[in-house]
């Protein structure tokens, strides 16, 4: 994984702001390697200090083995968590990882 790849998720993850939930698919697009959401989960795991928590997989799904946590802080930031699945962000709005 490129330098350049972990310094471009680490801006997007760290732009997103509260109550935004992405995939890790949608992360890797912005990143500019489309296709490599497991890199992000790579960088994610890597990296203090980012938001992790508002990164999901495509179909909602939090983070395994991390579902508590990420649902706690989701849900601080006005987002709807529901069986482990983001459902709908702080403003109503479907989440972007639902697409």
């Amino acid at each position: 994984m490129s330098s350049a790849f972990r310094e471009r998720v680490v801006e997007v993850v760290a732009a997103l702001g509260a109550g935004e939930v992405v995939s890790y698919g949608d992360v890797a697009a912005q990143a500019g390697r489309p296709g490599a959401a497991r890199g992000v989960g790579a960088v994610l795991g890597a990296s203090e200090g980012l938001p992790w928590w508002r990164v999901v997989m495509a179909d909602g799904r939090l983070a395994p083995g991390k579902e508590r946590a990420q649902a706690r802080l989701l849900r601080a930031e006005g987002v709807d968590v529901d069986q482990g699945r983001v459902r709908r962000t702080r403003d109503g709005a479907a989440s972007r990882a639902r697409r």
